[in-house]
C-alpha cells in the first residue's frame, strides 16, 4: 500500500500506512504523510467491481458535484489525484484510491437510539436533495441489474431448477414464499419504464455505518462508501435503510419471533428522509417508498436463498445454514411489512401531506 501511495499527489511524502476499519470488500488503511496529514487509502476489490475505472469516474463526478453544492471539505469525500492526473492508481498489484481523511468524525455500526436513525435519514435525504439536479444517466451501472428484483427472482428459479446442492426440498416454504411475490417484484422498474418514476443518483448501500458523524456533536457530516453510487430509484435507497435499520432483530437472527418492523423507527426515518429531501421527490416517488422498503427486503431474502441453493458461494457465512437463516429473517420482515402496510402508507401520507 505504501508503495502505491507514492503515486498520489499527497501534501508530503507518504510515511505510514496502517489497517483501518472492518470492511469486508476493499482493503482500507489510514495513510499519513511526513507532514502529519492523514488520508484514507483503499485497495479496490476488482473481483467484485469488474470495471474499476467506471466506478471511479462515478465517484469523481458525484463528489465534485457535491463539493460544488457545499464547499465544506468535511461534508463530502475528496479524492486525491495521482501524479499523472487520474483519480486512481493501477499497477500489477491492483487498483488504489486515496481520499482526504475526514477529521474528528465517527462511524456508528447500528443506531442505538431513534434519534440516530432519524439523523441517518437526514443524511441520505440530503444526499438526494443535493444530487437532484445531477443527470444520473451519465453514471455507469457498475453492477448491472443490481436492483432488478424480478431478475433476482429469475436467478432463484434457475438455482432451484439446478438444485446442485440438493437443498431445495428443505426450503420449499421459502421458495414458494418468493414465487408468490414474483409478479410484484417488477413493479418499480415497470413504473420507471413508464416514466412515472425518475432515474436518480442512488447510493445503494444506505446503512448507518456509511454516514460519518461529527465526533463531538454527533450530527451527520458526510456520506461514505460510494462504490455502488449509480443510477437508480430513490425508493430503493429509502427501502434499504428501512430493511436494515427499522428491523427489530439482526439480519441473521435464528428466532424469527424477534423479527418485526418497528413502526416507530420507520416513522422517524420517514420524517428525517422526507424533511431533508427538501421537496425534491415527486408525489409518485413518495408513494412508492413503502414498496421500496418491501422490495429491498424481499430482494435481499431472495439473494440469500439463491446463494444457499448454489452452495453459499457469494455471501460469507459463519455457520451451517447461515444464508438460510438470513433469508428467513428477511422474509419474516416482508410478512410483517405486509401486515402493517396500511400503517406504512399512512405514515408516508401524513408526513408528506399527500
Amino acid at each position: 500500500m505504501l508503495n502505491a501511495a507514492r503515486n498520489f499527489l499527497l501534501d508530503a511524502a507518504p510515511a505510514t500506512c496502517v489497517p483501518m476499519g472492518n470492511g469486508h470488500i476493499n482493503r482500507t488503511c489510514l495513510l499519513t504523510d511526513e507532514a502529519g496529514n492523514k488520508y484514507t487509502m483503499q485497495k479496490i476489490n476488482d473481483s467484485i467491481f469488474k470495471d474499476v475505472p467506471a466506478l471511479m469516474e462515478n465517484i469523481r463526478l458525484v463528489t465534485e458535484y457535491l463539493r460544488a453544492c457545499d464547499p465544506d471539505p468535511r461534508h463530502s469525500l475528496q479524492l486525491v489525484h495521482t501524479k499523472d492526473g487520474k483519480c486512481f492508481h493501477h499497477d500489477e498489484t491492483g487498483y488504489y484510491r486515496v481520499y482526504r481523511f475526514v477529521d474528528e468524525s465517527v462511524c456508528l455500526e447500528r443506531a442505538e437510539t431513534q434519534e440516530e436513525f432519524f439523523l441517518s435519514a437526514q443524511a441520505f435525504g440530503s444526499f438526494q436533495n443535493q444530487l437532484a439536479g445531477f443527470d444520473a444517466a451519465v453514471l455507469s451501472e457498475t453492477i448491472p441489474r443490481f436492483h432488478d428484483t424480478a431478475n433476482r427472482v429469475n436467478n432463484l428459479k434457475i438455482a432451484a431448477a439446478n438444485d446442485k446442492m440438493g437443498r431445495l426440498k428443505e426450503v420449499q416454504a421459502e421458495y414458494e414464499f418468493a414465487l408468490a411475490r414474483e409478479e410484484e417484484a417488477g413493479v418499480m422498474l415497470k413504473l420507471l419504464k413508464e416514466g412515472k418514476l425518475k432515474l436518480r443518483v442512488t447510493h445503494n448501500d444506505t446503512k448507518l455505518n456509511n454516514v460519518l458523524f461529527d465526533e463531538k456533536t454527533r450530527r451527520p457530516i458526510c456520506i461514505i462508501d460510494l462504490d455502488t453510487v449509480m443510477p437508480g430509484l430513490a425508493a430503493n435507497d429509502f427501502g434499504d435503510s428501512i430493511r436494515f435499520g427499522a428491523a427489530t432483530a439482526a439480519e441473521d437472527e435464528i428466532d424469527l419471533g424477534k423479527m418485526t418492523l418497528s413502526l416507530d423507527l420507520y416513522a422517524a426515518y420517514v420524517r428525517g428522509f422526507l424533511g431533508a429531501c427538501g421537496g425534491k421527490l415527486t408525489e409518485d416517488e413518495i408513494r412508492t417508498l413503502p414498496m421500496g422498503a418491501k422490495l429491498m427486503t424481499f430482494e435481499c431474502g431472495v439473494r440469500f436463498l439463491t446463494d444457499y441453493l448454489e452452495g453459499d458461494t457469494y455471501f460469507r457465512i459463519h455457520r451451517e445454514k447461515h444464508n438460510l437463516d438470513r433469508c428467513r429473517t428477511q422474509f419474516k420482515l416482508v410478512s410483517d411489512m405486509e401486515n402493517k402496510w396500511k400503517d406504512m402508507e399512512r405514515i408516508i401520507s401524513e408526513e408528506a401531506a399527500i
